[in-house]
């Protein structure tokens, strides 16, 4: 298959890049290893049960070991976590095993690495998943969560990232 986007792919990923998302680390331990990536791909699909969909694609290292280990977290990040975020998208030299070192990283009743001071951390299982053109949609039923309200958040738009304050509560007029 050629490399070169087709005019629809070009316009698609140009409006892709004006569809704001958080920015998520996605990790993972288990019989196959521990992993993790950064991902904008994360979505509520309902709360009875609980379960969000994160989009991999099939050719990440992090994949099949999501597949196999079943059990994810989902670490939605806050404003101070860009650099955290460009080290699980391979954007610098670190190893995976030099980004679970640093700071900040716990692991819940299984295993499964969270981020201590990450804006929400759900945690679940991989229960369904579709294949579409190049990813895998994972549906985590989510059984443990988290929320830090106070970090704010780390949002993707326009190739880049951005930081959003926690807003403060306006007063109710009389």
């Amino acid at each position: 298959m050629s490399d070169e986007l087709t005019t629809n792919q070009r316009e698609f990923r140009a409006a892709m890049a004006n569809l704001s998302a958080a920015v998520n680390v996605v990790t993972t331990d288990g019989v196959s290893g521990r992993a993790g990536i950064t991902v904008s791909a994360v979505c509520s699909v309902t709360d009875t049960p609980p379960t969000l969909l994160v989009c991999v694609n099939q050719s990440s290292y992090t994949h099949d070991i999501f597949r196999t280990n079943r059990r994810v977290a989902i670490n939605v990040l806050g404003r101070q976590h860009e650099e955290l975020a460009m080290h699980f998208a391979g954007a610098t030299a670190l190893s995976m095993e030099e980004r679970f070192a640093l700071p900040a990283w716990d692991h819940d009743r299984h295993g499964v690495p969270v981020l201590e001071d990450a804006a929400a951390v759900l945690v679940g299982r991989v229960g369904a998943e579709f294949t579409q053109g190049t990813h895998t949609v994972l549906f985590v039923e989510v059984d443990h969560v988290s929320v830090h309200d106070e970090a704010g958040a780390l949002l993707y738009f326009q190739r880049g990232f951005h930081r959003i304050t926690p807003a403060t509560p306006v007063a109710a007029s009389a």
